[in-house]
């Protein structure tokens, strides 16, 4: 059954949401590597949301890229410029989640500072609250 977009953007936000306080519980947590990951697929699936009310082709979709999915929100609406310091995020897409991305390292010991996940936290949060600024005004 295919959904109408808004009501499929309405999806991908409410999982967007739910991800980011989760990954917000890690953090404090501790569980920072963890907590790093879902900030940054968070911030995918809102922008994901926010694509699905504009987007003409499912393309966009077929990412995972925080840098990709911004370039196409920015097309859309080049308010998300102010958010565009999200992009950092993708940092943490791969990072965070294998140990053969850490030359020697361990990601769950690597990634544990709780100033960089306050970071990601916020730019997370920034981009959430953009794209349901945007999703309510469409």
């Amino acid at each position: 059954m295919k959904r109408e977009a808004r009501q499929e953007a309405q999806r991908w936000l409410i999982h967007a949401k739910d991800e980011f306080q989760d990954a917000d519980e890690l953090r404090l947590r501790g569980r920072f590597y963890l907590a790093l990951f879902h900030f940054q697929q968070a911030t995918e699936k809102a922008l994901k949301a926010f694509l699905y009310s504009v987007a003409s082709s499912e393309e966009v979709f077929f990412t995972h890229s925080i840098y990709e999915l911004m370039q196409w929100a920015k097309e859309a609406a080049p308010e998300f410029e102010r958010v565009q310091k999200a992009v950092k995020l993708d940092q943490y897409y791969v990072a965070t989640r294998y140990p053969n991305t850490l030359p020697g390292g361990v990601p769950s010991r690597f990634y544990t500072d709780p100033n960089e996940a306050r970071e990601a936290m916020e730019l997370a949060k920034a981009v959430l609250e953009m794209v349901e600024s945007m999703l309510g005004e469409r």
